[in-house]
C-alpha cells in the first residue's frame, strides 16, 4: 500500500497530465452562461465531458443536475464534491449572454472545473485501490437565488418545489447516501485559499401592493396609490434597522420590480422582491416578522391591499471543524491561506451543513471586484481550477485512506442539526402567502 502522501503526489501528476480538460470546460461554460433551472447548455457540456471519461452519469436531476460516482476498492463512507451550474443576470459583464444578461459573475464555471479536476486526480486504479468508500461528483442547478418571480411561477406549475438546487436535490433523495460534502467557491480579494467562517441564511419575499387606478392629474383622489404604500413599507423597514442585533447579521435589501404602468395613472399594482438574511434561523424568523409588519403598515396607511408571498430560502452556513482541519492541513505552502470570518451572503451549502459535515472553502484567482458585479472575472485558472481541485483530492485521500479512518472519525464526531424530514418540515413552514386588505372604501 502506498502512503497517503505518495497517493497525493500521484494524484497531482495524473491531474497535471489531464488538466486541460478541466480548464477548457470552465472556459466553455463561461462563454454561454445560464441562470438557475435553465442550465441546459451547461448540462450538456458537463455530460459530454464525463461521458468522454467513460463514466456513468445520472442526468436531469432537479431538471439540469448531474451526478457521477467513482469507487474505492473497499466499501466505506460516501463523499460528495459539488459544483454549481448557474450564473446570474449581470448586465455589462464581459462574458454576459447579450439576450438574458446572464454571466458567471460569481465564478460557478470554475467550480465545475475544480470539481472535474478532483475527479481527474482521483479516478485512477492507482489511487482508488488504496481508498475505502465512494466519491460522487454532483453538478447542482440554481444556487443563485434570483429570478424569484419566474421560479415561483415554475414552482406553482410543479416543475420543482424549492428554488435552490441543493434543496431540491435533498428532497429528491440525491444526498440520502452522502456522508460528507465539500466544494470550492471562487473569491476575488486574495490570491490563495480561504477556509472556515460562517454565512447568513435567508428567506425570500415577493410582494404585491394593490391599489386603485385613476387619472394622476385629474382625479388622484379617486385612486389608491400602490407605490405610496410600497414607499411607506420601505421606510418602515429602514426604521427597523436599528433594532437588529449586530451579532445576528440581519440584511434586508428590497427592490421595486414594478413601480406603475404609466406616469399619468395612479399606480394600481406595485411589486417588490426582498431577502431577509440572518446568521441563525431564529434571527431570520424574528426579522421576517418585522418586515411583514412593515409591509402591512404600508398598505394600511393608504388603504391598499398587500399580498406577501414568503418563500423558503437558504439556511445559515457553518463548517465541520474536524473536516476543515483536514482540508486546512492540505493547503499548499505555495499559496497564502486565511481563516475567514462571517459573510453576509448566502448559499444553499448551508442547507447541507445542517444535515452532514461540510466545508465550503474559497479560492482566489479572480479580480478584486465584488462578486455579482460586472468586474468579477476569473483570471488565474491554474489556481482556481487545478490547484483547488488538488486540495479537494488531497482531502479526500486523507478521508478515505487507511480504511477511511479519518472520514469515519469526522462522521462519528459530527452532530447533525436536523434530519432530512426535520429539514423539509422547516423549509415548508417558511412557505407562506398572506393577503391583507385595508381598503375601507
Amino acid at each position: 500500500m502506498s502512503s497517503a502522501e505518495e497517493l497525493k503526489l500521484k494524484s497531482s501528476e495524473i491531474l497535471e497530465r489531464n488538466k486541460k480538460l478541466a480548464i477548457d470546460l470552465s472556459k466553455n461554460i463561461l462563454s454561454e452562461p445560464e441562470t438557475g433551472y435553465k442550465e441546459f447548455k451547461t448540462n450538456k457540456k458537463i455530460y459530454d465531458a464525463l461521458n468522454s471519461l467513460g463514466l456513468q452519469v445520472q442526468n436531469n436531476l432537479a431538471i439540469t443536475g448531474l451526478k457521477t460516482t467513482i469507487y474505492g476498492d473497499q466499501p466505506g463512507p460516501h463523499v460528495a464534491v459539488i459544483g454549481e451550474l448557474d450564473g446570474l443576470p449581470v448586465p455589462g459583464h464581459p462574458f454576459e449572454d447579450k439576450n438574458t444578461h446572464a454571466a458567471h459573475a460569481c465564478g460557478h464555471h470554475i467550480q465545475i472545473g475544480n470539481m472535474l479536476s478532483t475527479l481527474l486526480a482521483l479516478n485512477s486504479p492507482e489511487i482508488l485501490k488504496n481508498l475505502s468508500g465512494s466519491i460522487s461528483f454532483i453538478a447542482v442547478p440554481s444556487e443563485e437565488y434570483v429570478e424569484i418571480e419566474w421560479r415561483k411561477e415554475q414552482r406553482d406549475k410543479g416543475s420543482f418545489e424549492f428554488l435552490g438546487g441543493k434543496q431540491e436535490l435533498v428532497k429528491l433523495g440525491i444526498f440520502d447516501e452522502i456522508d460528507i460534502s465539500m466544494m470550492t467557491h471562487a473569491r476575488g480579494n486574495f490570491s490563495g485559499f480561504g477556509y472556515g467562517g460562517t454565512g447568513n441564511g435567508l428567506v425570500a419575499k415577493f410582494i404585491e401592493f394593490h391599489g386603485k387606478s385613476s387619472h394622476a392629474g385629474g382625479d388622484p383622489h379617486l385612486g389608491i396609490n400602490a407605490l405610496n404604500a410600497a414607499n411607506i413599507a420601505l421606510s418602515s423597514i429602514h426604521a427597523n434597522r436599528e433594532t437588529f442585533f449586530d451579532d445576528n447579521h440581519i440584511r434586508v435589501h428590497p427592490i421595486i420590480t414594478h413601480g406603475g404602468s404609466v406616469v399619468n395613472q395612479v399606480p394600481e399594482i406595485v411589486t417588490l422582491e426582498t431577502f431577509v438574511r440572518g446568521a441563525s434561523i431564529e434571527a431570520i424568523k424574528n426579522a421576517n416578522l418585522k418586515v411583514d409588519n412593515c409591509l402591512r403598515a404600508g398598505a394600511m396607511a393608504v388603504g391598499a391591499e398587500v399580498e406577501i408571498n414568503t418563500l423558503p430560502g437558504y439556511f445559515p452556513l457553518f463548517h465541520d471543524s474536524n473536516l476543515q482541519e483536514i482540508y486546512k492541513q492540505n493547503l499548499s505552502n505555495k499559496y497564502e491561506s486565511q481563516e475567514l470570518s462571517h459573510g453576509g451572503g448566502s448559499t444553499d451549502m448551508g442547507d447541507l451543513a445542517h444535515l452532514m459535515p461540510v466545508i465550503h472553502p474559497y479560492v482566489g484567482g479572480a479580480t478584486d471586484a465584488s462578486a455579482h458585479t460586472a468586474g468579477f472575472i476569473v483570471e488565474d485558472y491554474e489556481l482556481a481550477v487545478v490547484e483547488a481541485g488538488k486540495m479537494m483530492a488531497y482531502t479526500i485521500i486523507d478521508l478515505l485512506f487507511d480504511g477511511a479512518s479519518k472520514a469515519k472519525e469526522v462522521i462519528s464526531k459530527h452532530n447533525p442539526k436536523l434530519t432530512k424530514s426535520e429539514y423539509l418540515k422547516v423549509m415548508r413552514e417558511f412557505s407562506n402567502v398572506e393577503v391583507a386588505n385595508y381598503n375601507i372604501g
